[in-house]
């Protein structure tokens, strides 16, 4: 095809895109769950597993594997995914969490050490069926680990949009969860990167990563930070020029390149940035001019491009299925009760901790990024990449109704650096 050929084929891509994003949407938000599901659920049926099995010439013209189209599709919901991370990062409110950083290390470490532990319980007899799950050559700590990281994962944009929603973002637990989400994660992208830099033969790439990464987060947290707050105050006019909000944008990107480069994904360059970031109404002026396009424009992109490298005519026998049921259940397991059980331990009452273990227990978006990663490195199999997405649609399908069931139940409200992490939690509204 020709240039404009592409470019018209790509527009008719984005109009369909965007229409099944629109209605699954409002269809999520009838059945009380965040929008984030919808789009997560739109991808999937615009994938093969339903789109491609009604109508599959159709779908192969629409959406072919090889055409440039999928490398715009994969290319521009890259960019979504780093400047929405940078979005959230220029939410993350870090004051609360260092306020709580006792209990925000002790979910954290339960929500890291039981996916690993259940990832090196899965992973042996996953391998015994070479080829199956795993392609020929991982040998089992690199697929533990990779389980691990894969359950440990924490859907952090959709996390902080539902306690954002939810009106949650000073409450105790939100920021608890909101902290420990950032941080699990964090160690989880390292854990992936030290498992292809062994698949591929190359410690280095592990050792570029993880110090690459801390020296990056040491620098950007401090002199960065105090260059980013000379350059744009944090107080002032409300408005940015044009120009200086360019120079924003071109930052974000170079934070994206420079992690990317050392082997931890873009979208954590795009989160740190926005972390650094002054805060005040510069602040809030960059959100309201990014934020409304890359939510409604390039995100949806990323939820289909995963949709499209989903196949659940894959999952066709009862065993298969038993399997992903078993790792379903991991899951809620590795996270979901785990951080609830640490939470108790912390102190935190019966309603705190579940809306703690639901929040940390929700995947979407970041599991698709780690699972996509997986995939192209050739180290999953598109039957694993397929039950570890409906793995994801499930705990992310549960999150809302069991948050909000622990939000009624106990009336949470009290702000996060009200009370101390260790002691019992009121489960009634304070203040």
């Amino acid at each position: 095809m020709t240039s404009t050929e592409i470019a018209a084929h790509f527009t008719a891509q984005l109009c369909l895109i965007l229409i099944a994003c629109v209605l699954m949407r409002r269809a999520a938000q009838w059945i009380g769950q965040p929008p984030v599901i919808g789009e997560m659920i739109a991808g999937v049926l615009l994938g093969p597993s339903l789109f491609g099995l009604l109508a599959p010439e159709l779908q192969a013209a629409i959406f072919p594997r090889d055409g440039a189209g999928m490398t715009i599709l994969y290319t521009l919901s890259q960019l979504g995914l780093v400047f929405y991370m940078f979005v959230i990062g220029l939410e993350f409110d870090t004051r609360m969490a260092r306020t709580n950083a006792r209990a925000v290390v002790g979910v954290s470490s339960s929500g890291l050490l039981a996916p690993l532990a259940l990832g090196i319980l899965c992973a042996a007899p996953l391998l015994a069926d070479s080829g199956m799950y795993f392609t020929e050559g991982v040998d089992f700590w690199p697929a533990a680990l990779f389980l691990g990281a894969a359950i440990a994962t924490t859907a952090f944009p959709m996390l902080a949009r539902i306690i954002s929603e939810r009106g949650m973002g000073g409450t105790r637990s939100g920021t608890l969860a909101l902290a420990s989400g950032a941080l699990t994660d964090a160690v989880s992208w390292i854990l992936l990167a030290v498992v292809i830099a062994v698949f591929q033969s190359d410690p280095m790439i592990a050792v570029a990563a993880v110090l690459g990464g801390a020296v990056y987060v040491a620098i950007l947290l401090t002199g960065g930070k105090t260059l980013l707050a000379r350059f744009l105050p944090a107080r002032g006019g409300s408005e940015l020029s044009s120009s200086a909000y360019m120079v924003v944008l071109i930052l974000v990107l170079a934070s994206a390149w420079y992690t990317t480069a050392i082997g931890i994904h873009s979208i954590f360059g795009g989160f740190l940035l926005g972390v650094a970031m002054p805060r005040g109404a510069v602040a809030e002026t960059v959100i309201r001019r990014t934020e409304p396009f890359v939510k409604n424009m390039l995100l949806p992109l990323f939820f289909v491009y995963s949709g499209l490298n989903t196949q659940i005519g894959l999952v066709n026998t009862p065993l298969l299925w038993l399997v992903t049921v078993g790792l379903i259940a991991a899951a809620v397991l590795g996270k979901g009760v785990a951080c609830y059980g640490a939470s108790r331990l912390l102190g935190m009452g019966r309603s705190e901790s579940l809306a703690v273990g639901s929040l940390m227990n929700a995947r979407g978006l970041i599991e698709l990024i780690l699972l996509n990663i997986g995939l192209q490195a050739g180290f999953i199999t598109p039957t694993l990449f397929t039950m570890l997405v409906l793995m994801a649609v499930v705990t992310t399908l549960m999150t809302a109704p069991v948050f909000d069931l622990a939000v009624r139940r106990g009336g949470l409200g009290m702000p996060a650096s009200a009370a101390p992490t260790v002691e019992p939690a009121a489960e009634h509204p304070v203040g």
